[in-house]
């Protein structure tokens, strides 16, 4: 078969479910028909959403390692390398001055003497999760797995367990499909505040601990190890400009050399085989050291040609990536970080976001300040609604475990679930996502997403909508005071569902008829006095 053959049967084969009211079943190409992966976009573009992560729509996600362990936020372990920030005043409070007392020495303190991923992972998929995200390794470079190409790792040091082989066992002994987040490309600038050193003060000019070298660790704990393995700063520094401006490998970043590219891809590699993961979630721009390196390429063709190898011929995996051009996403799940699409997205996409910070952070906890369980909803609902996933990290303990505030929020997700799970799981967007007037205050997405919170709270007159076969679920995001819920888009006679509707239920009401009325203002339904003791958001099943 010619490459014009090979793309038009590929066309052919393209899956209903890329189009909005698709019946869940479909054929599936025969395994000859299954395309082979180059390391280019070109290649990578003939990737196809698996189905199963398409029906899953809900995830959780443990954003675990040892930066959690200080209990001090996101990105500790730069942060408590700059002079004067709230978490190096931390650090010299509770550890000591960062040229003495580094990063490595907290991977050191942290044991995670608590951690049950068996508990904790049957407790996610009593919640509805569908699939489960370990952190692999984070920008702080030490990988979270038995790992034969980085000495720091967590069965060496820290822990000295395979935490990524336990999260993987207890997924599927649930039944989870299991993923992994892998963030360690960006080391190579992300630790540069660890080469540097005071600029004010008693040890002005005493460099912190990140310019350590391995004989420097003569008679000291970590004694045959490498920091700069660790580090990663024996090379030139970025040039003026901050970390975010730089994520992409320009605005003046130093570049990776060919052997730390190399070392990452060996890294990632074993991790994806030793693991197979399902899903793959990348903190990239694109994919990781593009275009500084084609490493990112090469993984891509790697995971799907050995889904392909795996799954008799199907294509089983994900892999996310953050502004993704339009190109981009046909090759990979474009991943949006605590943000939403204001629009339903012609390919499936996942929202990514968390109930405090990524690193457990001890103030969010003493301050009650975690998204609700009716924030996660919502979001949840708006998300389904434009064909997308949510991917919720709950922030876990140093210790493995995660507090009761977050267990409550989890549990009264998990209740709303049971309820209303149809209304989610296996759905497809309808013609429009929704109505009513946040959408017109949405705000608009910033860099890898950043938007929620900042528009128009979710109310009552806001509706989301979802499909699966011939139902049409309308979710109400809050409880009409009035006992009525109109909803416009059902007008009578309407283009998107001209036909009547016959029936309308609330879920949670056992299957009781609702009395309603269409007209040409919208589908009038009287609503029960009392609404259904899930609460936090209303799915109304329509049926005509």
């Amino acid at each position: 078969m010619n490459r014009r053959e090979l793309l038009k049967s590929l066309a052919l084969a393209a899956p209903a479910a890329y189009f909005p009211g698709a019946l869940l079943s479909r054929s599936r190409p025969a395994a000859s028909a299954a395309p082979r992966f180059e390391p280019t976009w070109e290649s990578l573009a003939q990737y196809q959403v698996p189905d199963w992560f398409r029906d899953a729509k809900f995830g959780l996600w443990a954003h675990w390692g040892p930066q959690c362990q200080p209990e001090s936020g996101d990105w500790y372990a730069r942060g408590m390398y700059e002079q004067g920030g709230w978490q190096y005043k931390s650090h010299l409070e509770h550890y000591g001055h960062p040229s003495k007392v580094g990063f490595k020495d907290i991977i050191r303190e942290w044991k995670a003497e608590s951690w049950n991923p068996d508990e904790l992972v049957g407790f996610y998929r009593q919640a509805g999760a569908q699939y489960f995200v370990a952190l692999a390794n984070h920008h702080d470079n030490f990988d979270l797995y038995q790992s034969s190409h980085q000495p720091w790792n967590s069965t060496r040091l820290g822990p000295k367990k395979d935490l990524v082989g336990g999260w993987a066992k207890a997924a599927k002994k649930h039944g989870l499909r299991f993923g992994v987040s892998v963030h360690a490309a960006h080391a190579w600038n992300w630790y540069d505040t660890a080469r540097q050193a005071d600029k004010t003060g008693p040890l002005v000019g005493v460099p912190y601990d990140g310019c350590l070298i391995a004989a420097d660790g003569k008679g000291q704990w970590w004694e045959g190890l490498d920091p700069q393995q660790l580090y990663a700063q024996n090379h030139a520094p970025s040039g003026p400009g901050s970390i975010h401006r730089q994520w992409d490998w320009a605005e003046g970043a130093s570049q990776p050399d060919a052997a730390y590219c190399e070392k990452f891809y060996r890294r990632t590699a074993e991790l994806l085989d030793k693991y197979e993961p399902d899903l793959v979630y990348y903190d990239d721009t694109a994919l990781p050291l593009w275009p500084a390196s084609d490493v990112g390429l090469r993984l891509a063709a790697y995971q799907y040609n050995t889904s392909i190898r795996r799954h008799r011929g199907r294509n089983q995996a994900v892999i996310t990536g953050k502004i993704l051009t339009e190109a981009q996403r046909r090759c990979l799940v474009w991943d949006i970080e605590r943000g939403q699409s204001q629009q339903t997205e012609p390919l499936p996409w996942q929202t990514c976001t968390c109930l405090g910070e990524w690193h457990y952070n001890r103030g969010v906890y003493d301050r009650h300040g975690y998204k609700s369980a009716q924030t996660v909803v919502q979001t949840l609902v708006d998300v389904v609604s434009k064909n997308g996933n949510l991917l919720l990290s709950v922030p876990v303990r140093g210790n493995g475990t995660i507090d009761e505030q977050e267990r409550a929020i989890v549990a009264e997700i998990g209740r709303w679930i049971q309820v209303n799970g149809e209304s989610i799981y296996g759905t497809r967007p309808w013609g429009v996502f929704g109505e009513g007037p946040a959408q017109a205050q949405a705000a608009a997405l910033s860099a890898q997403g950043f938007n929620e919170g900042k528009g128009k709270a979710f109310g009552a007159q806001d509706i989301r909508f979802a499909t699966k076969g011939d139902v049409l679920y309308a979710t109400a995001l809050g409880w009409p005071t009035d006992g009525q819920l109109l909803i416009t888009s059902l007008a009578a006679g309407n283009a998107l569902r001209p036909q009547p509707v016959r029936r309308v239920e609330l879920l949670g009401q056992a299957g009781q008829a609702l009395i309603f009325e269409q007209t040409a203002q919208g589908l009038r339904v009287q609503l029960p006095a009392q609404p259904p003791a899930a609460g936090l958001a209303y799915a109304f099943k329509i049926t005509g």
